[in-house]
């Protein structure tokens, strides 16, 4: 069966905090194929991190489940999905609000979809009560399209110069 996408990875894991570290590299590692700056890794780690905190704290609160990621490279775009079966978000417009949190004992600072948005693309989330989220990110990576032509070039013009 041919894909859809030029390359596709799915990854599980429980809810549990210390398998955060582990979602961010893996999906870091998928990413790298794309030949990111270390500027759009980080980006995109940040973002995974933030999706997936979400999904351990809120979505499963004190109980256990399962975390899904799913990336899939599209030309110089990756697309991340990060679902979980947990409680689901009452009023997603709500927690997409800069300081919004609703676990303020836990010294949460509400600002995960903000810095999701932020450094990603595109970011859309789904959640239905009682049935878990989906939250979808996408980012472009910028190609930076220098030959050895335009560096021999920029190199002759400096030697100009002098």
């Amino acid at each position: 069966m041919k894909s859809l996408y030029e390359n596709e990875m799915k990854l599980e894991f429980i809810s549990k905090s210390n398998n955060e570290a582990f979602a961010r590299i893996s999906v870091a590692a998928f990413a790298a194929q794309l030949d990111p700056t270390i500027e759009e890794l980080a980006d995109i780690k940040t973002a995974v991190s933030e999706a997936v905190t979400n999904s351990i704290i809120h979505g499963y609160e004190d109980t256990e489940g399962i975390v899904k990621i799913n990336c899939k490279i599209i030309g110089n775009s990756i697309i991340i999905e990060i679902s979980d079966t947990g409680k689901g978000i009452e009023n997603i417009e709500e927690a997409r609000k800069p300081l919004y949190t609703s676990k303020p004992n836990l010294e949460r600072s509400g600002m995960g979809f903000t810095i999701m948005e932020s450094f990603m693309d595109e970011i859309k989330v789904e959640s239905i009560l009682g049935l878990g989220t989906k939250v979808t990110m996408k980012k472009l990576i910028k190609k930076e399209e220098e030959s050895e032509q335009d560096i021999a070039k920029v190199l002759s013009q400096i030697g100009k110069q002098e």
